[in-house]
Order: C-alpha cells, then sequence, then structure tokens
C-alpha cells in the first residue's frame, strides 16, 4: 500500500506564495520518517527542519505545488484554489500507479466534507484513491508531517529569494509583523512590489485605506 501526505504553508501570510507539497512513500516506509524525527514543521527549528528536508528529498517522491499572490487575489476562494492544487499533487504523484493510494491531507477548511468533496471531482483516477481529509493531519500523520516539512522549506526558500532580489527585509510575510506592516505601507503602491503583496487580503486592504486617510487629513 502506498501513502502520500500532503500539507500546506504560507496559507495565512500577506506577502509571498502560498506552498502545498506532497510526499508519496510504501506505507512500510513511514517508520523512516519518524527515525529521521519528522513532525510538524510548526514544531521543528529551523536548523532542525532543513536537516530532516535533506535526508528525505532523496529518499521519497515528492511533489510541490505553488500559488503565487497574484493567484491567490485572482481566486475567489482560497480553500477551493487549495483543493485545486490538492488534486494537482494527487494527480501528478499517483499517474503512473496501479494499485490503490492512501491519500491524507491537513485539511484548510472548517467544512471537511465540503472540501473533500472539491478535491474528489478534480482527481482524475479516483478510483485508486481513498482519500482522507482531516484536521492536524500533520501532527498525527508522519507522511503529512513530510509533506509539511517540504512545504515549510520551500516557502522560506521562496521568500529568502524575493529578500535578495529586491534587497529588502520585508519580515516574515505575516500580517502580525511589524516590518511587514511597514513595508506594505510604505510600497503598496509601488509596481515594483506588486508581484509580491496579496491585495486581496482583508490586513493590506486596512492598512491601504489607513495610510490614504491619514494623507488626506494632511491637506
Amino acid at each position: 500500500m502506498k501513502l502520500l501526505g500532503i500539507d500546506d504553508a504560507g496559507r495565512g501570510p500577506v506577502l509571498g506564495p502560498m506552498i502545498l507539497a506532497g510526499v508519496l512513500i510504501e506505507s512500510d516506509k513511514e517508520r523512516i520518517i519518524k527515525e529521521l524525527g519528522a513532525k510538524d514543521s510548526k514544531l521543528l527549528t529551523p536548523t532542525r527542519r532543513k536537516e530532516i528536508k535533506e535526508n528525505m528529498v532523496s529518499q521519497f517522491k515528492h511533489h510541490i505545488e505553488t500559488s503565487s499572490p497574484k493567484e491567490i487575489d485572482k481566486s475567489s476562494n482560497l480553500n477551493y484554489l487549495e483543493a485545486i492544487k490538492t488534486a494537482k499533487i494527487i494527480n501528478k504523484l499517483t499517474k503512473d500507479i496501479n494499485e490503490k493510494v492512501d491519500v491524507i491531507v491537513d485539511c484548510p477548511s472548517v467544512n471537511i466534507q465540503a472540501w473533500s468533496n472539491d478535491v474528489q471531482k478534480l482527481i482524475e483516477r479516483p478510483e485508486i484513491i481513498n482519500l482522507s481529509c482531516e484536521h492536524k493531519a500533520d501532527y498525527n500523520h508522519p507522511v503529512v508531517s513530510a509533506a509539511s516539512i517540504f512545504a515549510k522549506e520551500k516557502r522560506e526558500d521562496e521568500m529568502k529569494k524575493l529578500r535578495k532580489k529586491f534587497g529588502v527585509d520585508f519580515g516574515s510575510g505575516y500580517p502580525a509583523d511589524p516590518k511587514t506592516k511597514e513595508f506594505i505601507l510604505n510600497n503598496f503602491d509601488n509596481e515594483k512590489y506588486e508581484q509580491i503583496i496579496r491585495f486581496s487580503w482583508n490586513t493590506v486592504k486596512k492598512l491601504i485605506k489607513a495610510k490614504k486617510v491619514n494623507q488626506q487629513k494632511l491637506f
């Protein structure tokens, strides 16, 4: 029996991409993931997370889907966009498989059944897929923990590339980060940075509105 775990990283930030990763293994290989110390990426230090990822990358088949800020802004529903990306991972990694695959996904929606149905409709070979969408799957299933690590490492790599490309420290990209807030306030109308800001996020809309109101008061 094969297992496929899927998880996301970067769903909540106002800057940078959202990443989904899938890891495909033989079910008896989960012990290797456990032995490596894999767990929900939020519970690992950056150094340990990177070490585990480097140990897994050559051992396990995996696939990553990236959603850019512009793609996120164009989507009317983030949950459905994530369902599309989840199905793409499933279709990619099971393309040449002729046996049943247990797919476990860390569900991003409060409505597990509805979101599972969205994913199921997009699967190209449903006859071989046993789909299970759960909350806290990255905590409860080693194969999903592995996916969590791949997703988080990819997200961090992409953010490092953006900082290097633009030569600016915009913080973590999360809405509560003071550096991120300051960056948005100073650069939301700068075309140079429009590709990295999620303008559809309420946090961004509120910051832009507040700045425009304050500017109007000066005149």
